[in-house]
C-alpha cells in the first residue's frame, strides 16, 4: 500500500476548499483537514501555498496533428510575415532533404484580408504546404499548385474553395476542402512518426496539467492520415496514460451507409483501459474569417451566408442512428445557422449520450436556452473570447451587428443552465488551461501571448465567467463529458490530480495566466 499526503495549502473540492487530501493506491482516500486525514505512513507532498486540483481534460484537443506539427516547420510562435519567412528559410536550409517543405501555425491577422500569397513562398527550391492556425486553409507556393495540376480552371470542390484572383488565378490559400487538392500530395508521416508525435504531445500535455482529452478529429481530414491505428498501438502497449476518448471523423462527403464502419472503429478499441472510440464528430461548417462559417443573414462583405458541410435535413437521420447506436455527437459550429441546425438534430436524442457542441462563435439569444433543454453540452475554446487583431480585423468587419454582439455567450450559457466543458483545439491555439481560464474570465488576450498588448478592452465582459466555473468546466465538465471517472477531489475518485504553484483563487484575477503546474499526477503516479 502505497499513501501521499498533499498539504500545506489547499485543494479545490466540489464544495469548497480542503486543507488536504490523501491519496491511497491510486485513488482518493480521505479529503479534510490535514490533522484529520493524515497517516503515519504517507508521505508527504508540500503544496508550498499552492492549489491541488483535479487534472484537466481537454475536450477538443488535436495531439497527433500537434505533435507532427512540432516536428516540421512551426510558425505558432512567431508572428507577422518576416518572421514566417525567417522561420520558413531557417527551416528549408536545415533540411535540404525534404521534398516538400510542410508545417503550419499562421495567422490570418499578419497578412491583408487574411490572405497570404504564393508568390511569398516562391524562393524555396521545393512544394510548400503550411497549414492555417485554425487549420481550415492552406498556404503554398506555385510549385504546389503546379504540383497539383491547380489552374484557373480548376473548379472549387463542394466543400472548399480556392482562393483566386480576379482573373481566376489561383493566389496561394486554399480554403477547407481545397486543401487536401494539395494536402494529400505531401509525403505521408510513417507509422513511427505518428506515434512519436502522439506521445510528444501527451508529454507537453501533461507539462500543463491535462490528464486526459477528447481527440476532436480521429480520421483522415485536411491532408492528415488517419490517427486511429496511432491511438491503438500506443495504448496498446500501454503508453497512453492519459484517459482518452476518439472523435471519429464523419466523412461529409459521404452519408449514412458510413456508420457501420464507424461502429466497427469503435469496436476496434473494446477492451483498452485508456483509449475509447466512442465519439464521432460532424463538421458542420467552416470558420467566419474565410466566410465559410454557416451564418443566418449575408456577411457584411462578401455577401454569401457560408456553407453547412451536411444536409440539414439528412443530418437530423444521422445524427438520430447515431445516437440510437450509442454514440456521443461531437459537434463542430462557429456560425449561427450551423449552431442551430446542430441543435435542431438533436431534438429527440438522449442526453445520456453527452452530446456536445464545440467552438459556439455565435449563437442567436433564442438558441441559447436550447442547449440546457436539449442536455446538449456547451464545448468551450475561451482563449478565442477577446480582442484581437483577428477579432477586430476580420471577424468583427464581416459579421456586423447584432451578430458580433452575440460571439461566446459563456455567461448567457451558464444563466440558462446548460452544461459547460472546456478545451483548447490545440495546435490552433495553446493548450495551456489556464490561459484558457484567464480569457473566460477577463476577457482579454492571456500576458504573453502574441497579442497581449492589442487591446487591454474586454471582450463583451458580460459574458465573462468566474474562475470556479471555469475551472469544474476543464475539470468535472469535460471528465464527465468523456465518461471518466476523475475530475472531481473526493474519495473513491481516481487520483489524477494538478498541483499549481499558487493559488489563483487567492491571487487577482488578472493574474491567472501566471499561474503555472509544478506537478500532474494520474492514478497517484506523477506523470509531471
Amino acid at each position: 500500500m502505497t499513501e501521499t499526503l498533499f498539504h500545506g495549502g489547499r485543494v479545490l473540492t466540489p464544495g469548497g476548499f480542503a486543507e488536504a487530501a490523501l491519496v491511497r493506491d491510486g485513488v482518493i482516500a480521505a479529503v479534510g483537514a490535514t490533522d484529520e486525514v493524515a497517516t503515519p505512513a504517507a508521505e508527504p507532498f508540500d503544496l508550498a501555498g499552492g492549489l491541488l486540483t483535479p487534472g484537466f481534460t481537454d475536450s477538443h484537443v488535436h495531439p497527433v496533428q500537434a505533435g507532427l506539427e512540432r516536428a516540421l516547420c512551426e510558425l505558432s510562435e512567431v508572428y507577422g510575415l518576416d518572421a514566417y519567412l525567417q522561420e520558413i528559410a531557417e527551416y528549408a536550409a536545415a533540411h535540404p532533404g525534404r521534398e516538400w517543405i510542410q508545417g503550419g501555425g499562421w495567422d490570418m491577422a499578419a497578412f491583408p484580408g487574411g490572405l497570404p500569397r504564393r508568390e511569398q513562398l516562391d524562393f524555396l527550391d521545393r512544394p510548400a504546404y503550411l497549414i492555417q492556425r485554425d487549420h481550415h486553409a492552406a498556404w503554398v507556393n506555385t510549385r504546389a499548385l503546379e504540383r497539383a495540376g491547380i489552374t484557373r480552371d480548376t473548379p472549387d470542390p463542394a466543400d472548399g474553395r480556392i482562393e483566386r484572383d480576379p482573373d481566376g488565378t489561383p493566389t496561394g490559400v486554399l480554403h477547407e476542402g481545397a486543401m487536401d487538392l494539395v494536402g494529400l500530395l505531401t509525403p505521408r508521416p510513417t507509422a513511427a512518426d505518428q506515434e512519436a508525435a502522439l506521445l510528444d504531445a501527451q508529454r507537453h500535455l501533461f507539462s500543463l496539467g491535462i490528464t486526459g482529452w477528447q481527440d476532436a478529429i480521429v480520421g483522415s481530414y485536411a491532408g492528415s492520415d488517419d490517427q486511429l491505428p496511432t491511438y491503438l498501438s500506443v495504448a496498446g502497449r500501454g503508453l497512453l496514460k492519459a484517459r482518452v476518448v476518439a472523435a471519429l471523423w464523419w466523412d461529409r462527403t459521404r452519408g449514412a451507409e458510413q456508420i457501420p464502419s464507424l461502429v466497427e472503429r469503435r469496436a476496434s478499441a473494446a477492451g483498452l483501459e485508456r483509449f475509447r472510440a466512442g465519439a464521432v464528430k460532424i463538421m458542420q461548417d467552416g470558420i467566419a474569417e474565410n466566410f465559410t462559417a454557416a451564418v443566418i443573414e449575408p456577411y457584411c462583405r462578401c455577401g454569401g451566408t457560408g456553407l453547412s458541410y451536411v444536409d440539414p435535413e439528412l443530418l437530423k437521420g444521422y445524427v438520430r442512428e447515431l445516437d440510437a447506436l450509442g454514440f456521443q455527437v461531437h459537434f463542430h459550429a462557429i456560425g449561427e445557422r450551423a449552431v442551430r441546425e446542430v441543435l435542431d438534430s438533436l431534438e429527440g436524442t438522449d442526453p445520456a449520450n453527452r452530446h456536445h457542441v464545440a467552438h459556439l462563435q455565435i449563437i442567436t439569444p433564442d438558441d441559447v436556452p436550447r442547449f440546457a433543454k436539449l442536455g446538449a453540452v456547451a464545448n468551450l475554446q475561451p482563449l478565442w473570447a477577446a480582442h484581437s487583431p483577428q477579432m477586430d480585423e476580420l471577424t468583427l468587419p464581416y459579421l456586423g451587428e447584432p451578430r458580433s454582439s452575440w460571439q461566446y455567450p459563456f455567461g448567457d450559457l451558464v444563466a440558462s443552465g446548460a452544461r459547460l466543458a472546456a478545451g483548447s483545439d490545440w495546435p490552433v491555439s495553446s493548450a495551456d488551461p489556464l490561459e484558457g481560464m484567464h480569457v473566460a474570465v477577463n476577457r482579454v488576450e492571456p500576458p504573453g501571448s502574441h497579442h497581449a498588448g492589442h487591446s487591454a478592452t474586454p471582450f463583451l465582459p458580460g459574458q465573462a465567467l468566474d474562475l470556479r466555473t471555469i475551472m469544474t468546466a476543464y475539470t468535472e465538465g469535460s471528465a464527465w463529458l468523456n465518461g471518466s471517472p476523475a475530475g472531481v477531489i473526493e474519495p473513491g475518485r481516481p487520483a489524477d490530480l494538478v498541483v499549481l504553484d499558487r493559488d489563483p483563487f487567492a491571487q487577482p484575477v488578472e493574474e491567472i495566466a501566471l499561474t503555472r503546474v509544478r506537478a500532474t499526477f494520474i492514478d497517484g503516479d506523477q506523470v509531471f
